[in-house]
């Protein structure tokens, strides 16, 4: 299997793929890259045994916006890249192309054209242009998926956008990303304990809704002894979101309670000390992975009613669902959870117990289903 990705920034879905490949996939696996440059990248918590292959040209984030000069030099990238790809011998050695992100299904499905290598994309993002931008919109539905032979989306919100423009003969499952699940090792909630801490844990980028979140704590704990911790970084270029977000926790008058921790490797340990946690992105969700994580922690779990989120939880049961990009909505929740201690633990001990939750051997073990099924449709039809 010639695993792709684009990028060496730790986002969800190359640590997805670090995840899975740690967890020892019972194929043999070869990860290519662009050039990365020098220092350290998330694909150095590679295991050895996985062969790193580079290939190509350096694929900058954003590089599909920007108007026309933009939109051009993209397109050459992609035409460089997918050549790169092709004429590799890791690509002529491959069984099957499995490209992790929509920048790398672009290239992957260029290189893969005339050719009887299997093609399967992950789909982490809805397929409509909001989500992934008109030229990228446009190449995902004229070019990508008609391309593949299967499909892994992260949601069934996920894959029923990306249905319409698929062959009738592609593989397509719903399978959730690697998050690090520890299934069945949830620490329980207290319910005499106050609360303490709410978090969010994402990437820093406008559409997750740490600014949204920050406007509702506000409202429900400016003055109180909560705190609110953003954990997570600032890939893809969105570095200045942090230094927003601080200047508007100073203006709303919580600046002290307050904590943007940056890149977390210990999840586990974070979602420990907290009792609520929140996803709140202002468009639809595919899925995100800190939902499966905040409900494997057995965390109180507050996120938007819409996309894959709402898939996963149970309104009263085993999270709280809120209507999206509602400010008042969100602060009333929270305020609900924190005036209900028993109501925050009963919601927590739930979301521990949802059933389907994976950890990452169980999803590498549905990953190899679906390869299998893909090289089996070709194999029947070459």
């Amino acid at each position: 299997m010639l695993h792709l990705d684009h990028t060496s920034a730790a986002g969800g879905a190359e640590l997805a793929l670090v995840r899975m490949l740690q967890a020892g996939p019972e194929w043999s696996a070869v990860l290519q890259t662009p050039p990365l440059g020098p220092g350290p990248t998330v694909w150095d918590a590679v295991p050895d045994r996985v062969p790193r292959r580079a290939a190509g040209i350096p694929q900058p984030a954003g590089a599909s916006s920007g108007g026309r000069l933009a939109s051009l030099a993209f397109g050459a990238r992609l035409v460089v890249q997918a050549l790169a790809v092709r004429t590799s011998a890791a690509f002529r050695g491959a069984d099957l192309v499995d490209a992790n992100t929509a920048r790398a299904a672009a290239y992957a499905a260029l290189a893969a054209r005339a050719s009887r290598i299997a093609l399967v994309v992950h789909l982490r993002d809805l397929v409509d242009p909001e989500a992934l931008g008109g030229a990228g919109h446009a190449i995902m539905t004229r070019l990508v998926l008609p391309r593949a032979d299967g499909v892994i989306a992260n949601s069934r919100a996920t894959l029923e956008l990306a249905r319409p423009y698929l062959r009738d003969d592609a593989v397509a499952e719903v399978v959730p990303s690697a998050s690090g699940l520890v299934v069945g090792a949830a620490l329980p909630l207290d319910p005499d304990a106050p609360l303490r801490t709410v978090g969010m844990l994402a990437r820093i980028d406008p559409w997750k809704g740490q600014a949204q979140l920050l406007e509702a704590f506000a409202r429900a704990f400016r003055g109180r002894d909560i705190r609110l911790q953003f954990a997570g970084g600032a890939p893809f270029g969105h570095e200045g979101e942090l230094a927003a977000l601080r200047a508007r926790a100073t203006e709303l008058g919580v600046g002290p309670q307050v904590d943007v921790l940056g890149h977390v490797d210990d999840v586990d340990r974070l979602l420990d000390e907290w009792e609520v946690a929140v996803q709140a992105s202002v468009r639809p969700e595919p899925l995100g992975q800190n939902v499966l994580q905040y409900l494997a922690a057995g965390r109180a779990v507050v996120a938007a009613d819409e996309g894959g989120p709402a898939e996963w939880i149970d309104d009263g049961v085993n999270g709280l669902l809120v209507p999206p990009r509602d400010v008042d909505a969100l602060a009333a929740a929270l305020t609900r959870l924190d005036q209900d201690p028993a109501l925050r633990a009963r919601l927590a001990a739930a979301a521990a117990e949802t059933p389907g939750l994976l950890d990452d051997a169980d999803v590498t073990r549905a990953h190899l289903e679906v390869y299998r099924r893909v090289l089996a449709a070709r194999g029947a039809t070459d």
